[in-house]
């Protein structure tokens, strides 16, 4: 149903409709934000990246053919501009804590149905050493991890993506998620995870 509504939305976008724009952007812009976060550790620049891959597809919005899946070509483009940040070391690498809530979004927080203090601190450190874990991964791999998990990407739309083949992919992810297993051990074994 969203491949459709997307797909609808940018057929109109080519015919001119700027509500239909509005609509993609409203669409897709909180994930998208996710996603840099998650890649970038920087809201601002992870805003100015989001702006720049609808920029992106509004030019391209006339020579956007419907081949694949809307969500791939916009995870696809999206990509490539997270790891060029990347890249030129335009991203944080947080080391301790985020102070007031800085950089968590919508998908990152858990409900909260009063936790105590301890449980707490226990929540805010067992999520501040993963988001370190990941963080800490090469960035093709780091961006495979956050499509599969947190954008619930399938392998062949990330495959696609990051420009692999699947066996390339699920190489790739089985070398992240065997880091991320040994980095967060000491949590497994302490029954956090």
């Amino acid at each position: 149903m969203a491949m459709d509504q997307d797909l609808e939305l940018m057929r109109r976008i080519r015919r001119g409709d700027a509500e239909s724009f509005e609509a993609l952007l409203a669409r897709h812009r909180a994930p998208l934000i996710n996603f840099f976060l998650r890649m970038v550790r920087d809201r601002a620049l992870a805003e100015d990246l989001a702006q720049e891959v609808f920029l992106r597809v509004y030019k391209a919005r006339e020579r956007w053919r419907p081949d694949a899946k809307f969500s791939t070509w916009l995870y696809r483009i999206a990509t490539n501009l997270a790891l060029n940040a990347i890249r030129d070391g335009k991203g944080k690498v947080w080391r301790t804590a985020p102070e007031d809530g800085e950089g968590e979004d919508e998908v990152a927080r858990l409900p909260d149905p009063q936790p105590g203090a301890e449980e707490r601190i226990m929540l805010t450190d067992r999520g501040r050493i993963i988001r370190q874990a990941v963080e800490s991964l090469p960035p093709n791999q780091r961006a495979a991890v956050i499509l599969h998990k947190y954008q619930d990407v399938d392998y062949r739309q990330i495959a696609k993506i990051l420009g692999v083949t699947e066996s390339a992919l699920k190489s790739l992810l089985f070398r992240a998620y065997e880091t991320l297993r040994q980095r967060l051990e000491p949590l497994v074994r302490e029954g956090q995870i």
